[in-house]
């Protein structure tokens, strides 16, 4: 019996409960405030909370309101979320059920993700430089929508207990915001405030904390005084100076072992980078996105005048903007300190030289004790601060595409790391779960999940042991963030790279079989997987190199993929590397090799005069000794430069090609050499060998180094159409994916874009992930999912 006379209370037939599951980006970026004032709105009961899989919603009320609910769950998401799938099924009705309320979070399988770090977001901004606000100039400002997420999450879900922010408790000011249904910070797991969260300390270069009363202040005057100080961000330590400073630009590359390498430039807005850069609308949407790239824009006259040494003999320069709360502060600083955001609309005189605080190819600096130990005698100072960093992540860089094609997107990663790592790239079809572990340079790994592959921050160069240390580390991450063993693991054929080592000990391990990956099949294949295409590809693969499945050095190839399986239909004509490695590090052995070709090995001495080697050079390729040969692209274009004078000795990977396109850029449009290539038939190679040769005998003799250099990217574009055309005929396949490194150069990309596009031919490229061997792991899991389901 109740209250009404012993009849049962019965909810009106109109109400109904439904159970919704949100799977995708949903945790970290305030999505369950987010739901729970969509639930107070439409007068909805019910509860929200986090799972392994996502987020997890039972909601009872009308039929209509529930509609309204799922709708706008899609249309008005929080703007760092992503929706992937959204399933909702019908419960019983709950009598019992009154008002919507976010429950604690459970733990089972996870299926879901956190987000990438991000940006501080405007509404953080105008709190940041409100003198009246509790949180004014505090450098660890952050709300749902903004702030670190991937670089400080141990594990999953994404509650603050499994962050680095566990260590900091709540005051009661921040406690109440954490719990406040309307509250910005409802639920912002690194929530904090100068009375409860992480704070700055500035210490020497020698590890001795300075006394002062404003750690940012100080560190902006020892900047401006020519003093290098590192300063810890997001995924890891900065070296910052005075990019107005010549000797302090000099003596941070001194120290670095950095010589002519572009460095990244930090202004403080759009219209301070105005000044040093042609922006596009594309680079502006780029720079002031919530992610934050260092973006290489079209350089002005300006920075080679102003800024000497950042970005020598290059037609572009790397623009950052702030996107921690300190870098802002220093910005703030050097303007003065105004009220209000107004002075981020107007141009700053500061710049910054801005670089990873990683000494002598080691990975990137992430803890106190390690900077002043690892940049001991590289930092006059450090600017610290007491929050962990989990996960050590570099910036990423991008580049804007000039008029992409229809469809296609405007940008091109370099490389991918914060601010987008670890967002999904979506797959064509669910699978098994393969851990790819890439390849020797500018390494990264990637972990597929059903029909999603889950790449890893950029990890680089594994030339020292903290490097293969730190790739140890990113794969064991990516298994715990994502609380999944692999069923197999997969690297490239080369059996002395580290990463084949530590893919071959983790399968011995796990018990699991390892797949070897030759590396331009794995180049196509991951082309293939962020365009989720299925069936026979043509694949111009063109890079540095990679290892044959000859035991060659190949690198400019043409393939026929189907899957796991490919044919190698082409390759560029071989060119002898004399003296083996050291022709990838020095253009003029590369020119020499050619002038040896076109039968002109006597004028090497003379014109490589500076160089000790030269005058037995001739003999040396004459001979064929320690000579071995290579079909890479990278070294005819290092043969070009060397040829026309522009770089005979590289000081970091991929110059020589840098400076060309440069040249290249400057000129302008060059119409093709007639005749300078030739398609010579091959037995091997159904479609032949392409012969750059032609080309090059007309550039020993061209004077003028920006024409040669246009010329050179003019004809290899119209040679590579003609030799993918015959390929086409031979093999009647009409889609073709471009990847490799030597895509990175915007001319060659751009110009055999449009040119096998007009011949009706579907072109597919590297967007999602670098054309590098960034981008080897996805296209190494691909493969390997093929091999483990036998097909």
């Amino acid at each position: 019996m109740n209250g009404d006379g012993g009849i049962p209370r019965q909810l009106p037939p109109t109400v109904e409960r439904r159970r919704l599951r949100v799977r995708g980006v949903v945790q970290g970026v305030g999505f369950r405030p987010f739901v729970y004032r969509l639930a107070q709105e439409l007068g909805l009961s019910g509860w929200v909370r986090n799972d392994g899989g996502g987020v997890e919603i039972e909601v009872q009320g009308k039929p209509g309101n529930l509609s309204a609910l799922i709708a706008r769950l899609h249309g008005e998401a929080p703007p760092r979320a992503r929706i992937d799938h959204l399933e909702s099924d019908l419960r019983e009705t709950d009598a019992s059920d009154h008002g919507f309320t976010i429950t604690a979070s459970r733990r089972g399988e996870v299926t879901t993700a956190i987000g990438p770090d991000t940006a501080v977001c405007a509404d953080c901004l105008r709190e940041l430089f409100d003198p009246a606000d509790r949180r004014w100039r505090y450098p660890f400002i952050n709300c749902t929508h903004c702030g670190p997420r991937y670089t400080i999450t141990r594990g999953l879900p994404y509650d603050r207990v499994n962050t680095s922010m566990a260590a900091f408790d709540f005051c009661m000011d921040c406690a109440d915001e954490y719990g406040d249904p309307a509250d910005r910070r409802f639920h912002a797991e690194p929530n904090a405030c100068p009375a409860c969260g992480p704070h700055l300390a500035l210490l020497e270069g020698y590890g001795v904390t300075v006394a002062t009363r404003d750690p940012v202040a100080d560190t902006l005057l020892r900047l401006l005084c020519g003093e290098i100080v590192a300063i810890k961000g997001l995924g890891g330590f900065h070296l910052l100076c005075d990019a107005r400073n010549p000797e302090a630009v000099a003596r941070l590359r001194a120290r670095k072992s950095r010589e002519d390498k572009p460095l990244a430039l930090m202004v403080a807005n759009l219209a301070s980078a105005r000044r040093w850069a042609a922006l596009s609308p594309t680079d502006e949407r780029l720079l002031a996105s919530p992610e934050r790239p260092v973006v290489l824009c079209d350089k002005l006259p300006s920075v080679d005048r102003e800024l000497d040494g950042v970005a020598p003999h290059l037609a572009w320069v790397g623009l950052m903007l702030p996107y921690t709360p300190l870098h802002y502060l220093l910005f703030h600083d050097h303007a003065g300190r105004p009220a209000g955001t107004g002075w981020l609309d107007m141009a700053q005189d500061l710049a910054l030289v801005c670089t990873s605080a990683n000494p002598g190819g080691e990975p990137l600096v992430i803890g106190n004790r390690e900077a002043t130990r690892r940049l001991m005698g590289v930092a006059d100072a450090y600017l610290m601060h007491d929050r962990d960093i989990v996960v050590r992540c570099d910036d990423s860089v991008v580049r804007s595409l000039p008029s992409p094609r229809a469809g296609d997107a405007d940008m091109q990663f370099i490389r991918r790391s914060r601010g987008y790592v670890p967002s999904a790239v979506k797959l064509a079809c669910k699978g098994a779960a393969v851990l790819a572990f890439g390849g020797f340079l500018k390494n990264t790994l990637c972990m597929t999940r059903g029909d999603e592959a889950f790449m890893s921050q950029h990890v680089g160069d594994l030339e020292s042991a903290g490097a293969c240390q730190a790739l140890d580390e990113a794969a064991e991450h990516l298994r715990h963030i994502l609380a999944l063993e692999p069923e197999a693991v997969a690297h490239d054929l080369h059996p002395d790279f580290a990463s084949t080592h530590a893919a071959l000990a983790m399968a011995e391990r796990l018990g699991i079989p390892a797949f070897p990956v030759q590396h331009h099949h794995a180049h196509i294949a991951a082309v293939e997987a962020e365009h989720r295409h299925l069936g026979p590809t043509l694949g111009l693969a063109l890079d540095g190199t990679g290892l044959g499945s000859d035991g060659r050095a190949w690198g400019g190839e043409l393939l026929q993929v189907d899957g796991p399986r490919f044919a190698r239909l082409g390759h560029l004509a071989a060119l002898p590397l004399p003296g083996a490695d050291k022709a990838a590090r020095e253009p003029w052995r590369m020119a020499s090799a050619v002038l040896h070709l076109l039968g002109r090995g006597g004028e090497i001495a003379a014109r490589f005069h500076r160089e000790q080697a030269a005058w037995r050079m001739a003999d040396l390729l004459a001979a064929g000794t320690r000579c071995p040969p290579t079909t890479s692209l990278g070294r005819w274009f290092d043969a070009a430069a060397g040829l026309l004078g522009v770089c005979e000795r590289m000081g970091y990977e991929g110059e020589a090609a840098m400076r060309l396109e440069s040249l290249a850029t400057a000129h302008g449009p060059a119409l093709p050499l007639p005749g300078g290539w030739r398609l010579v038939e091959d037995k091997g190679a159904a479609a032949g060998t392409l012969d750059l040769l032609p080309l090059l005998a007309v550039l020993a003799d061209e004077r003028n180094t920006a024409r040669g250099a246009a010329l050179f990217h003019a004809t290899l574009a119209a040679a590579l159409e003609a030799w993918v055309l015959r390929a086409t005929d031979v093999s009647g396949i009409r889609t073709v994916a471009l990847s490799g490194g030597c895509f990175l150069n915007r001319l060659l990309s751009r110009d055999l874009g449009r040119r096998l596009a007009a011949r009706g031919l579907t072109v597919l490229e590297a967007r999602q992930v670098p054309p590098n061997d960034g981008g080897l792991a996805l296209g190494q899991a691909r493969i390997a999912r093929y091999l483990l389901e036998g097909y």
